[in-house]
């Protein structure tokens, strides 16, 4: 095993010419990955037993979705007590005990941070909602009924079109939620709640957390006028943007200061926002990455992928800053279900993997897996989000490893693409995803190299995605056929090039010569001799 201090994760992080975290993350999502007490539930004791997959897969940094208490009406993104575990998944000591266990095998632990909101059952919310003179109401957003008694203004809240106030009768005011009713927006201009936030940060990085995932950090600074949303803005696709202001760079300020003092990390999710709105969230007193979810929304298409790249290039290089590309999370369908197949999630994984930036990948999307189908009697999620949860496959064995049924229907094939039949078919996705990682590792450009999207002008046909990292001399090419049609490349394309990956079969072309074919739906990094 390795440890921590030897892991090019900890060691190449200041690197003027890596990311700040020259790694790549892998979320976890508790309640799918893995049983460890027969409840059908995954907790941390399963979390720890699947630790060992992820240091075969060659990941670096583990990012579990939120463990804390709740009563779970978001399962667990409505915080009830900040510094505990849900008796869910286990106690503090399992914690501490799972975060030993990775760092034994050189990986990071980060935890979702949820600083926009928390239960509407924590301490804080009751405290703050049982009365207008209570210390705590300035923790949370408070306003007067309209004057014609509704809702201060027309904000409504995410996955619903339903009004982001709640009317409290107790104290004859509305409280914001951008999300749920059951999870109060926090009011981060508030100097004891700014303050108890850090400490949460601070709790847990004494455990020995070493990076956080900000849920929906764009929110954290707003408007405190609350306008009305201009008539015709898209409410989830637009409100990111719109719902932005400038006091949240106050905030991250504040949040960057806290993890400097132990060496760690934040990547903020700030969903749908416009990549220059993104890029000016990160630098060097602000967050070290931002998630960019470009690729995630994109069509099967290379001119619009490479439209895509382009622009968040353009927003973030410029100024030194790094996104962090997820083409799947616990929120949306599933690479393979999204992008029409497993071949295809194959294709788009390499590029992932080969981009300027730090990839963060999804439970399950290195197994090819396909959003289950819930029958509506095991439905469980309002928002419509069971199907890209359900449980993870790690044996071919009835139930696929899970001692008792699960909470959610396992995905299609699942005994088929378990973790064990993969890791023994050198063709499998996994080990698809292993080679890659194996690469990225051997080959300095893919990790803080620069890079261009190459064009006709280079002699690369429509449908086909081509992308170069270069650094110190070294160069990489990752070329993807998007167009379902085989391609023949010519020129210097035929000649001085390597085959480092290939994605169909199990890579039978992969440290042979490049021949200048790349055949339909199919992906290929090259490298110079």
């Amino acid at each position: 095993m390795t440890t921590t201090d030897d892991h090019p994760a900890a060691t190449a992080r200041a690197a003027a010419d890596t990311p700040p975290f020259p790694g790549v993350i892998y979320q976890v999502y508790p309640r799918s990955f893995r049983d460890g007490d027969g409840d059908g539930v995954g907790d941390l004791r399963g979390m720890r037993d699947g630790l060992d997959h992820l240091a075969w897969l060659g990941v670096d940094a583990v990012w579990s979705s939120p463990l804390y208490r709740s009563p779970m009406a978001d399962f667990g993104y409505d915080v009830a007590d900040h510094c505990d575990i849900d008796p869910t998944f286990g106690t503090l000591a399992d914690f501490d005990a799972f975060v030993a266990a990775a760092r034994d095998r050189g990986l990071e632990v980060w935890l979702d941070f949820v600083p926009n909101h928390t239960s509407d059952q924590h301490p804080w919310f009751v405290a703050s909602r049982s009365s207008r003179d209570d210390p705590h109401r300035g923790w949370y957003v408070w306003r007067d009924p309209a004057p014609d008694g509704g809702p201060p203004n027309n904000w409504v809240r995410h996955f619903a079109d339903a009004p982001a106030w709640t009317f409290d009768d107790r104290t004859g005011q509305y409280y914001l939620h951008h999300f749920l009713p059951q999870q109060p927006d926090v009011n981060w201009d508030d100097p004891g709640l700014r303050a108890a936030q850090l400490d949460v940060l601070r709790f847990w990085l004494a455990r020995g957390v070493r990076g956080f995932r900000a849920d929906a950090v764009h929110l954290i600074g707003q408007d405190r006028d609350y306008p009305d949303d201009p008539p015709g803005l898209d409410h989830y696709d637009g409100r990111g943007d719109h719902h932005h202001h400038p006091s949240a760079l106050d905030h991250l300020r504040a949040i960057r200061g806290v993890l400097d003092e132990h060496g760690a990390l934040v990547v903020g999710e700030s969903y749908n926002e416009r990549p220059e709105t993104l890029a000016a969230h990160v630098g060097d007193d602000l967050q070290h990455l931002s998630f960019v979810f470009h690729l995630l929304e994109a069509p099967w298409d290379a001119a619009e992928w490479a439209r895509r790249i382009r622009a968040v290039d353009a927003a973030f290089a410029p100024v030194g800053g790094w996104p962090s590309w997820a083409l799947g999370n616990h929120d949306r369908p599933r690479l393979a279900t999204r992008v029409g197949g497993v071949a295809r999630a194959r294709v788009a994984a390499t590029v992932q993997l080969t981009l300027r930036g730090v990839p963060c990948l999804y439970q399950g999307d290195e197994l090819g897996l396909e959003d289950a189908e819930v029958p509506p009697e095991k439905v469980v999620d309002p928002g419509g989000r069971d199907g890209c949860r359900a449980p993870v496959p790690w044996t071919d064995e009835p139930g696929a490893g899970w001692p008792a049924d699960p909470w959610l229907p396992l995905p299609p094939d699942a005994r088929a693409r378990s973790v064990a039949r993969q890791q023994a078919d050198p063709a499998s996705t996994a080990s698809l995803y292993r080679r890659i990682l194996r690469l990225r590792r051997a080959r300095a450009e893919l990790v803080g190299g620069t890079q261009t999207v190459l064009g006709a002008d280079d002699g690369v046909p429509s449908g086909l995605l081509a992308v170069r990292r270069e650094l110190a001399g070294a160069t990489s090419v990752t070329l993807a056929e998007m167009a379902d049609r085989d391609v023949t490349l010519t020129g210097p394309w035929t000649s001085g090039w390597d085959v480092a990956i290939d994605t169909a079969g199990a890579g039978a072309r992969e440290g042979g010569p490049f021949d200048g074919t790349v055949p339909a739906g199919t992906a290929v990094v090259l490298h110079r001799r």
